[in-house]
């Protein structure tokens, strides 16, 4: 295998590469981790990918819970709340989370480093790409100016917006109708800058200047500022232009700069995801504006995604996974930036007349894990159920009189989770693991969902459920058809009893 480009979502398709003991080449051209904060937002989804490295609770150190974002309308009126799941957790981590890039990068590659069928070359660029019956051959060079050949069974291009890996594999983008320009500010900001900055993050959605001010870990604060017709991205830049757009908010006595850059927000998607032996994962394959929070996400879903896959079959159903899903959820973060960027004070107060009339004329606070769609197509039962395609929770468990998250008992493989009312299907029961959870999570989730066993992938996405003992036992039979015709009908790495305290 090879990886291209070794940002987040490289780094994590690596390492659970090189978890599963395959050998993987990783280019990357350049030498370090960059070290300043791009992406600020991740969710317990990510986490769990996380926890699957065992570098998660040394990830979480460098998090904090993403504040309430309260969007307020063309006259200062708060016009909708977006807050977190209530606890218990469903993942077993905070839903939804502000980090520090750099310091979580460093982490990620860590864990890669300590791998020894994974070798990593940094200072080298891809300067070509051909595919035959046999492989992938990649002619890289490196910072030294030597070119030479490699090959590989597979590549995944994480390279980026800008991907060599999708420009040599003639793979264009698909226009998703979003374009606008965007200054990003990050600061530094002392105590009496934080003194005087909100307590939540916030979309101001004023026909002036659409703005967005988000809360990051400790003294760390962002904006991210419309730029409006016929102002030039590098003169925004500058240094007394920011203050100046910042003045509402703080001064130069408040906090120290860190970073400011120009960029036009896109929604894009890869028109294949897959040719041939290669695939596309992360800003390679989609862009999406930043409303939700949700780039960075959606890379190591990708790579989640695509590391559970073996036959050809399964590999063909990655983009049709993926790429639903993206769009979905492109969709949905567009109707928010939309919103959001309405220039006309006319149509910003009708907007916020039905924003709050759709709410019955009040803010209510939605989760935002409640605007992320799940899986609808791919690699799923052949069975409908409203279930099906949505991620399985995480509870906490008792193992040796302590409380710990389920994924470190059961592993990232195939599983069969059976609840309660599956405890006496003698042919999937016997010699199962007995798990017992403490704060009934999945036992709420069988209720919820009116059945007693789940199948889940390994990127914890229910593959389908079941009600009875038969059910289940045509649903395995179905899978492993799926995954590879001729073999037993058994494919699940492990299966569970959970039963709540």
């Amino acid at each position: 295998m090879a990886v291209v480009g070794f940002g987040p979502s490289g780094a994590v398709a690596a390492a659970l590469l090189g978890q599963a003991g395959l050998r993987v080449l990783v280019i990357d051209k350049s030498r370090e981790v960059y070290d300043k904060p791009r992406a600020v937002a991740m969710d317990h989804e990510i986490m769990r990918t996380l926890q699957s490295l065992g570098v998660a609770h040394q990830v979480a150190q460098h998090t904090e819970a993403f504040s309430a974002s309260e969007h307020f309308g063309a006259d200062g009126q708060m016009i909708r709340r977006l807050d977190m799941l209530a606890p218990p957790y469903p993942m077993g981590w905070t839903p939804s989370m502000v980090f520090l890039q750099p310091p979580v990068e460093k982490i990620i590659r860590e864990r890669v480093a300590a791998l020894p069928s994974v070798e990593v070359r940094l200072g080298v660029e891809l300067m070509g790409l051909t595919q035959d019956a046999g492989g992938v051959h990649l002619t890289v060079r490196g910072d030294d100016g030597v070119e030479k050949i490699e090959s590989a069974s597979y590549v995944i291009g994480c390279d980026g917006a800008s991907s060599s890996v999708r420009r040599l594999s003639n793979i264009t983008l698909e226009d998703l109708g979003f374009d606008e320009p965007w200054l990003v500010v990050d600061v530094l900001a002392n105590a009496q800058g934080l003194a005087k900055l909100p307590k939540a993050s916030a979309q101001f959605c004023e026909p002036a200047r659409p703005t967005t001010f988000i809360i990051g870990t400790g003294a760390h604060r962002r904006w991210e500022i419309m730029m409006l017709p016929g102002e030039d991205p590098r003169q925004m830049e500058d240094e007394a232009q920011v203050w100046k757009l910042l003045a509402r908010w703080i001064t130069q006595g408040d906090a120290q700069l860190w970073r400011r850059a120009s960029y036009r927000f896109h929604a894009l998607l890869a028109t294949d995801w897959r040719k041939g032996r290669v695939f596309l994962a992360g800003d390679a394959a989609h862009q999406q504006p930043p409303f939700l929070g949700q780039g960075m996400c959606q890379g190591l879903r990708d790579v989640g995604n695509l590391a559970g896959r073996a036959s050809d079959a399964l590999l063909d159903s990655y983009g049709q996974e993926r790429g639903a899903h993206v769009r979905a959820l492109t969709g949905t973060i567009q109707g928010i930036g939309r919103y959001i960027c309405e220039r006309d004070p006319v149509a910003a107060r009708a907007r916020d007349a039905r924003l709050l009339a759709e709410q019955g004329g009040s803010v209510k606070s939605v989760p935002r894990q409640d605007l992320i769609p799940g899986l609808t197509t791919g690699y799923l039962s052949l069975q409908p159920h409203a279930a099906r395609g949505t991620l399985f929770p995480q509870p906490l468990v008792l193992q040796g009189g302590e409380a710990v998250l389920m994924d470190d008992v059961l592993g990232r493989g195939w599983r069969v989770l059976l609840g309660a009312g599956a405890q006496a299907w003698s042919q999937h029961s016997a010699g199962a693991t007995r798990l017992q959870e403490t704060q009934g999570v999945v036992g709420a989730w069988f209720a919820r969902h009116a059945c007693a066993a789940a199948i889940v992938r390994p990127d914890h996405y229910v593959y389908g459920v079941a009600s009875t003992e038969q059910e289940l036992a045509a649903q395995l039979a179905e899978l492993a058809l799926a995954i590879a015709p001729n073999t037993a009908p058994h494919t699940a790495t492990h299966t569970a009893i959970i039963s709540s305290t």
